[in-house]
């Protein structure tokens, strides 16, 4: 069942389920940003690997 869904009921275990499933995404997306948003600043420092031309 969806959030959405007429027949939703948010009892203590979809509130749990959804509270960590958010969790953990925001996490990993955090994770992921910082890592992006890193790797672009230290590219355009010319913190990169080695580049052989």
């Amino acid at each position: 069942m969806f959030p959405f869904s007429f027949e939703w009921i948010w009892d203590a275990g979809h509130i749990v389920f959804h509270g960590g499933l958010w969790y953990a995404l925001n996490i990993i997306g955090i994770g992921m940003a910082y890592c992006v948003i890193k790797a672009v600043i230290d590219t355009s420092k010319g913190k990169g690997g080695h580049s052989h031309h």
